[in-house]
């Protein structure tokens, strides 16, 4: 009886390590922007009207698995910022100014973004599962650094705003075989007229010790309506990256 007490604890306990576990990576992230942005005014369409193109960031992350019952940690770093030479079809107004039909304007859209997650892996099941599936659930901060500039000729009109943005946070890692696993991670929120989802699928290769290389898609969503600025932007594409893991 005893013994089957003492099974059943550790089956449903998370775990508990002394040990600290540490990864990192660098990657590269080809950027497909698509969606609107307003800001007092109409909306701009970014294929249609801004016309911007694909765009490659580096971003980078870190993960630590501290020790006992402190919760995990993961860092996330990613630039996104786009510019191009558009033109509208009708007159048009952004901020307080007015811009003029079929007249080309340039323009600039920054939306880098910053995380930081304290997650909990998912107790028991790597145990279940003899290794192979292993899931973590947290909550996420995200801080949007956002600028948006529209300027044509001598007229110009711009935005900027820091946007705090809470976020639940999903892992998922299946590992048929030690060096190769196929990871998931969600972050999202949905809440009045905001919403903000962004997925990323990886596979990971560990090839030597502790080093690794991986690549796989991300999809983002960022719906806002805050401090007059609404849009609506979706930014996705393939994205290839290089890390250690201790």
């Amino acid at each position: 009886m005893k013994k089957s007490f003492a099974s059943l604890t550790l089956l449903l306990a998370p775990a508990v390590s002394l040990a600290l576990g540490i990864e990192g990576a660098i990657g590269v992230w080809r950027q497909d922007p698509g969606g609107y942005i307003s800001y007092k005014g109409d909306r701009l369409d970014v294929d249609g009207d801004l016309r911007y193109g694909k765009k490659t960031k580096v971003f980078g992350r870190v993960k630590v698995d501290m020790p006992l019952i402190l919760p995990n940690i993961y860092l996330m770093a990613t630039p996104s910022k786009f510019s191009g030479r558009g033109q509208k079809n009708v007159n048009f107004r952004f901020g307080d100014q007015n811009f003029t039909l079929n007249v080309p304007f340039d323009s600039e859209l920054k939306i880098d973004h910053y995380d930081v997650a304290l997650y909990y892996g998912v107790p028991g099941l790597r145990l279940l599962t003899a290794g192979i599936l292993s899931a973590e659930l947290g909550l996420n901060a995200r801080i949007i650094d956002f600028s948006a500039k529209v300027v044509q000729g001598q007229t110009s009109a711009s935005k900027s705003a820091t946007i705090p943005v809470p976020m639940v946070y999903a892992g998922v890692q299946i590992s048929p075989i030690k060096l190769v696993s196929l990871e998931g991670e969600f972050r999202g929120i949905a809440y009045g007229s905001n919403r903000y989802v962004d997925t990323i699928g990886r596979l990971k290769v560990r090839f030597f010790g502790p080093a690794f290389v991986a690549g796989g898609y991300r999809y983002e969503e960022l719906k806002i309506d805050y401090s007059d600025v609404r849009s609506k932007v979706k930014i996705k594409g393939p994205f290839v990256e290089a890390g250690l893991q201790f």
